[in-house]
């Protein structure tokens, strides 16, 4: 049986087909023969509307073959992970994100048919299935990069199906921020090749790695300064190296109070690298540092000093930062002091530094305070003069 109706025009068809619905036909503009849409409509009215849309799409370069996402998306995100230029450890947990949490169930499909709805069963089952919410962001993000690059480099699909507002990011929770007596508290209570690294963590809020990869060199005590060049970075496998810090911004000196210099002192004399090059921190073999060879000394100094479990030895750096938000330093001076080359951590200290906020508020009224007591009756503002005028 063929086709009930046809209507013909300049730049393609439509017509009814023995089911009673509508199908578009137009020409391949990489091939030039004629080939039909991928859906069939209900009307004559829609079918007419969707060949215009394809027309405009085709005079704009807009249009996608739709064949083209027939291409296998586990090879695709194979392909696209392997061409990126990027660090082991990040190429590590990009490998472990795509095996364990995208790769099981998007794996075996078509690009083409990765849709919204399916992206969206896709985040939820993981959620449910109990793998954490940064892992599921972090996934998210991934696949939204992956499926971006099909859509704009490689044009194999019209538009990225990742758009669920608000899967990208997620709510941090509030980390415990240790007292000052805290802080020294931990620092006597653990063993003593580990205190100066307690006490330089917290006042200075150097990162893990960085503590970690740290030269007796870079270690200043006469100008309390200690310089950042290297970052230590552990594989899954155990494997150590040095690389540079993120960007720019992580090289840096960072300066330290004259209340740690003696620790910082003590610390060089008996348990850092004898070289100038020697590690500031080195494990109890005399190894590299790891935190596995550091984790267990930590929890047991937290238990004598009567610190609550679940802090964790990186809370040492949040304290630092809420500290120095605390004293009164600038957002480029957080920025600076972390290691950050944008002002979006640093906010997040000065924003939650209600104590800062309250000692300003008390300056202002130190100043209306001094204009009072000089007894000298206060100018009158601009609300007070214009209700005066309308009472007259």
């Amino acid at each position: 049986m063929t086709a009930k109706k046809n209507s013909r025009r300049r730049f393609g068809s439509v017509r009814q087909l023995p089911s009673g619905r509508w199908q578009v036909r137009y020409r391949d503009p990489l091939t030039g023969e004629l080939r039909p849409d991928e859906k069939t409509y209900a009307t004559k009215t829609d079918a007419e509307v969707r060949l215009s849309q394809l027309e405009a799409d085709i005079t704009r370069e807009k249009w996608v073959d739709p064949d083209a996402g027939k291409v296998n998306f586990g090879e695709y995100a194979t392909k696209w992970l392997k061409e990126r230029k990027l660090e082991e450890t990040t190429r590590e947990r990009y490998e472990t994100a795509l095996r364990l949490h995208i790769m099981p169930t998007l794996g075996p499909r078509f690009l083409v048919d990765i849709t919204p709805a399916r992206v969206r069963t896709w985040r939820t089952h993981l959620l449910e299935s109990g793998v954490g919410e940064p892992t599921v962001v972090k996934a998210y993000q991934m696949l939204r990069a992956m499926l971006n690059t099909a859509v704009d480099d490689d044009e194999l699909i019209r538009r990225n199906p990742c758009r669920i507002k608000g899967a990208d990011t997620y709510d941090v929770p509030e980390r415990p921020v240790l007292s000052v007596a805290e802080v020294f508290a931990a620092a006597d209570a653990i063993a003593p090749r580990w205190r100066a690294l307690v006490l330089v963590t917290a006042f200075t809020t150097l990162r893990f790695g960085e503590l970690a990869a740290l030269r007796r060199r870079d270690v200043d005590l006469g100008a309390r300064l200690l310089r950042v060049r290297r970052n230590q970075a552990e594989l899954y496998s155990g494997k150590l190296y040095d690389k540079a810090p993120k960007s720019r911004a992580g090289f840096r000196p960072v300066a330290f109070p004259d209340s740690i210099v003696d620790a910082l002192q003590h610390h060089m004399e008996h348990f850092a690298g004898a070289e100038s090059d020697g590690h500031m921190f080195i494990g109890p073999r005399g190894g590299r540092l790891r935190r596995s060879n550091f984790r267990d000394d930590w929890t047991a100094a937290k238990e004598r000093a009567g610190i609550p479990m679940e802090v964790h030895f990186h809370d040492l750096r949040h304290t630092g930062n809420t500290m120095a938000s605390q004293s009164g330093a600038s957002t480029r001076e957080l920025m600076i002091r972390m290691g950050h080359s944008t002002a979006r951590a640093a906010l997040i200290y000065q924003h939650m530094s209600s104590d800062r906020d309250r000692a300003v508020a008390d300056r202002m009224d130190e100043m209306v305070q001094r204009e009072l007591s000089k007894g000298a009756p206060p100018e009158r503002s601009g609300t007070d003069v214009a209700r005066g005028d309308q009472q007259d």
